[in-house]
């Protein structure tokens, strides 16, 4: 059954109202914003947890294991930093270029799932399963009866690359488990499903190291660090490029570049999808 939501272009407190400047004062009072911060991931890590999503165990594994040492593999050095990129975001000083962000990724994303049915009783699992699948439920009407090549750009810990890529290997049955402590390397794929090579780009080689950990079977081709608007890959490279859950957080005029090199390099005929979401926020 399909919910209805508010006819509602954003939130009472994102317009030109008195509600909206009265937030953004306090945003910009620094004490205040330290002291709104630290409430809001307070209640944020609670709420999670209260849902069964083990938020402080998840960190404190990532923050025990040796996971800081994968990244000068995957920096690139040639990459430089959008002005956009190094503002503060989602509640982290460093924005995504740092450690903290990306242990927590994996519980945010998972809390977000949440967040889009709140009137439905929903573990995190079956809310996760349900979203991932409207993707590739999307793309198994729309796409391209043969795909080999597939770019996730903006694949932060590798939640959606990994999702998508084993949606593809079977061929539209149910994608696995996003989980690769619970999933298992394909045996025996047919000669379609092992073509599938899949590659996922972030411009956080942060999130970029706790996705290679996630591909503990290394189904992916390559975690590539490197900024969307300036891939580096050849024209006429992919027969399907994503963009999960990413252009809601760019300005307009990166936005435009990302889709322009998009068309640059996906096979001409072929499919590039995107992928957000807005939640009914109060």
């Amino acid at each position: 059954m399909t919910q209805k939501l508010p006819n509602k272009s954003k939130p009472a407190w994102a317009g030109e109202n008195w509600l909206s400047r009265g937030v953004n004062l306090l945003i910009q009072t620094r004490p205040i914003y330290a002291l709104m911060k630290h409430q809001a991931r307070k209640i944020l890590i609670q709420t999670a947890e209260k849902n069964g999503i083990p938020w402080r165990a998840n960190t404190q594994s990532y923050e025990q294991s040796d996971i800081q040492q994968r990244l000068p593999q995957l920096l690139n050095p040639a990459v430089t930093y959008p002005d956009y990129y190094r503002r503060p975001f989602h509640g982290y000083d460093r924005g995504n270029l740092c450690w903290q962000a990306a242990f927590e990724a994996e519980s945010a994303t998972y809390s977000m799932a949440l967040r889009v049915w709140p009137q439905e009783s929903l573990t995190w699992q079956k809310a996760q399963e349900r979203l991932r699948s409207g993707f590739h439920q999307a793309l198994s009407q729309y796409g391209p009866p043969s795909i080999n090549k597939v770019l996730d750009m903006g694949c932060s810990v590798g939640i959606s690359t990994l999702a998508l890529h084993r949606y593809l290997r079977h061929q539209g049955t149910p994608a696995q488990s996003a989980h690769p402590e619970s999933a298992q390397p394909e045996t025996t794929p047919t000669p379609i499903q092992a073509s599938i090579k899949t590659i996922g780009l972030d411009l956080s080689p942060y999130m970029l190291a706790v996705a290679q950990m996630q591909d503990c079977h290394h189904e992916i081709q390559e975690w590539r660090h490197a900024q969307a608007e300036s891939t580096g890959f050849p024209d006429n490279t992919f027969d399907l490029v994503t963009l999960q859950f990413v252009i809601h957080e760019l300005p307009r005029q990166a936005t435009g570049e990302i889709l322009g090199e998009v068309l640059r390099f996906y096979v001409r005929g072929d499919v590039w999808e995107s992928w957000t979401t807005i939640q009914n926020l109060p």
